[in-house]
């Protein structure tokens, strides 16, 4: 973005009596390149600049609501996010604007609209928000696993290449971190199919307990026969990621599910394996990174 338009684009900005940000996309940790006072009263900071996008709004509605806005920036899709604030309906709204040679987007706007002026009428409004609402469920489940609600494979797929790619152009590092739930057939083979769902299940939720960021990510997938619970970062310090691995190992001792048959406790625990590495390359790339990491 030149200096003329920053310039013209911040006059804009500022005049508008809606909260409005324009977050750079194409940079790890989606920084917020410009605001306007109107987001400043509304965050109750004015310090949001170069903040991460994800932060901000998870700060403001929540980490759901920032899952949500990071789901939206991987799709490069418009998407609109129902929330209440101060008891009136409003929508923020998130749009891609000004792609790159690829075809990503660069810059994610986000504003936030109170949705009263955007319908005629209360019935319109809340069937509005009920039609985003119906949206968002069938992208859920397209992406979801169902059984542990974390991003399925194919999903996860799709983000590592796309957080790959940013953090090429960055020159930055990804971390994976690969769990497995320690003699998980014997588990399976004592207390059965549905004891077992249950077990990874409440291993899934512990995992995404622990997630730091809503920019993070968590997911489960199947390698040879075997679950594996996926976390994506982005991180450089291998020592950060071994950290976050010991957290997460506790949190899931910390369920003290009964496991009469384990080698390591009498309680479900998990062993983990992680890779930091500088991202490089194209889409293949990123699938072989995460395919040296399950595989061994």
């Amino acid at each position: 973005m030149s200096a003329v338009k920053r310039s013209v684009l911040h006059q804009l900005i500022n005049v508008s009596a809606e909260p409005l940000l324009l977050a750079r996309v194409d940079q790890t940790d989606w920084p917020v390149a410009l605001c306007n006072p109107a987001l400043e009263a509304l965050a109750d900071r004015s310090d949001l600049l170069s903040a991460p996008v994800t932060d901000i709004i998870e700060a403001l509605h929540g980490r759901e609501t920032a899952r949500e806005l990071s789901e939206t920036i991987r799709s490069g899709q418009e998407s609109s996010i129902p929330l209440e604030i101060n008891g009136r309906n409003w929508l923020l709204v998130l749009k891609p604007i000004e792609e790159s040679a690829d075809g990503s987007a660069r810059y994610y706007a986000a504003a936030w609209r109170d949705s009263a002026s955007m319908t005629s009428g209360g019935d319109a409004s809340a069937a509005h928000q009920a039609l985003l609402r119906a949206r968002r469920r069938i992208r859920d489940l397209s992406r979801d696993d169902p059984l542990t609600g974390l991003l399925n494979e194919a999903a996860f797929r799709d983000v590592l290449a796309h957080d790959w790619a940013v953090a090429a152009r960055e020159k930055a590092s990804l971390a994976l971190l690969a769990l497995r739930v320690d003699d998980f057939p014997q588990y399976q083979r004592v207390f059965g199919q549905h004891a077992s769902e249950s077990c990874l299940r409440r291993v899934a939720q512990a995992i995404r307990r622990c997630l730091r960021r809503a920019s993070d990510v968590a997911a489960r997938l199947t390698y040879d026969g075997e679950e594996v619970l996926l976390v994506m970062l982005h991180a450089s310090d291998t020592e950060a990621v071994a950290a976050f691995a010991e957290i997460i190992s506790t949190e899931v001792r910390g369920l003290r599910l009964h496991h009469p048959h384990s080698s390591k406790e009498r309680y479900v625990t998990v062993s983990s394996r992680y890779s930091v590495v500088a991202a490089s390359g194209g889409a293949a790339d990123a699938q072989a990174f995460l395919t040296d990491l399950v595989s061994t």
